[in-house]
């Protein structure tokens, strides 16, 4: 890591602290919890009897996935990936994998497990790169959905926690710039704090 990045991160952990201080709450950390159950009640009736893996999308699903397990009450598998297209960003470029599942994917019932659901890019690609490896089912699960027209493929996630406006947000395994993800709940970020 160079000597310039190194210094920058004290400056970018206070920034942090002051986005988060003046973020507005959007659902505290029980009405997660109450989306999380909501969601793994949904999986449970479809997924049960199918001996499901189970594709924790890294680093933002880390969270959501965990905060989802205790609730599936049957046997299945877990795996993760960790495909991109932010890289500690607030604008999506092109995807770029740094991980892909260990399992193989043929025959299985797949549930990609995310964070969030904006414009579908990454969502997308991920899908489609598992029904290429020949998944029997994709179905995918989301804590958040955002609520705009920029879906860029039409996808629809499956499982869907929450709905957040069109703003930036983060906590529950979301980032604002790789800081907060552990912020409890989900907090909108301040007009001007977005970049």
């Amino acid at each position: 890591m160079s000597t310039e990045r190194m210094d920058a991160r004290p400056a970018m952990a206070e920034h942090a602290r002051a986005v988060y201080a003046a973020a507005r709450s959007l659902y505290s950390a029980a009405e997660v919890n109450d989306a999380v159950a909501a969601m793994a009640r949904a999986i449970r009736a479809d997924l049960e009897a199918r001996d499901p893996l189970l594709l924790c999308v890294m680093v933002g699903g880390l969270v959501p996935t965990g905060l989802l397990l205790p609730h599936l009450a049957f046997p299945f598998r877990l795996d993760y990936l960790q495909a991109t297209r932010y890289r500690g960003t607030t604008r999506g470029g092109g995807l770029e994998w740094r991980a892909r599942p260990r399992t193989p994917l043929a025959g299985e019932h797949v549930l990609i497990v995310d964070d969030i659901l904006d414009e579908g890019v990454t969502l997308a690609a991920v899908c489609e790169w598992c029904r290429e490896q020949g998944a029997a089912s994709v179905r995918t699960a989301v804590l958040v959905e955002k609520q705009h027209a920029r879906n860029q493929t039409g996808l629809c996630a499956d499982y869907v926690g929450l709905d957040v406006p069109d703003v930036y947000v983060f906590g529950s395994g979301m980032d604002y710039h790789e800081y907060l993800r552990n912020a409890p709940g989900v907090f909108a970020v301040a007009d001007g704090d977005a970049s």
